[in-house]
């Protein structure tokens, strides 16, 4: 008779797509700092603001008319789960910027709802980012962060700030909201950045 200790799961399977920590799911749990603002796409609107106040702005049609990727991402929430091949269109965030004059270093991402989140302004260029519109081939829905939102597959989710209005390019460094509340001020999943001592 084999001898099994209570609690065992077994063995971790070699998976070298998940980074430390994380367990995958098929599902796509959802997880948000409030209330799911609803976006007219009457209303919507899109800005890109540079650290001299220059401002780029985009209406529903118009940022839907721009040039979109189809991007197949893994994702990873600082929560453990991981969720693979997902399906996204969106417009690249190098589109975006194409036209902007910046000596920026960092970017704050600007939510509608008031959530706020800081990224290097090197980790959204080079085809690394997209503004996403699309999940699934369906739009996106509002819990996932619809009518559009960051899409940074690289870094944990958290970074990926859902209904985006506005991305303000920086000389400094802004942490966002999570990043006041003590989570990791880069988030880099494959280094279990979760927390500020990580």
């Amino acid at each position: 008779m084999a001898v099994i200790t209570r609690g065992f799961g077994g063995r971790r399977r070699d998976d070298t797509d998940l980074p430390p920590g994380q367990y995958r799911t098929d599902d796509f749990p959802v997880l948000s700092a409030g209330p799911t603002p609803r976006i007219g796409l009457d209303q919507w609107e899109l800005a890109v603001v540079t650290e001299t106040g220059e401002r780029s702005t985009w209406s529903w049609a118009e940022f839907t008319a721009l040039p979109a990727d189809e991007p197949t991402v893994d994702i990873h929430c600082v929560t453990h789960w991981s969720k693979f091949g997902t399906r996204w269109r969106g417009v690249s965030v190098d589109t975006l910027l194409a036209d902007a004059e910046t000596a920026a270093e960092y970017v704050v991402a600007h939510s509608y709802g008031g959530y706020t989140t800081n990224i290097p302004l090197e980790d959204l260029l080079d085809g690394q980012a997209w503004v996403a519109y699309e999940f699934d081939g369906e739009p996106l829905v509002p819990v996932h962060g619809g009518p559009a939102r960051l899409l940074v597959p690289h870094l944990y989710f958290w970074k990926s700030a859902k209904w985006l209005r506005a991305l303000e390019l920086r000389l400094d460094d802004e942490p966002g909201f999570w990043e006041t509340a003590g989570y990791h001020n880069y988030g880099d999943p494959w280094r279990e950045q979760r927390y500020q001592a990580d």
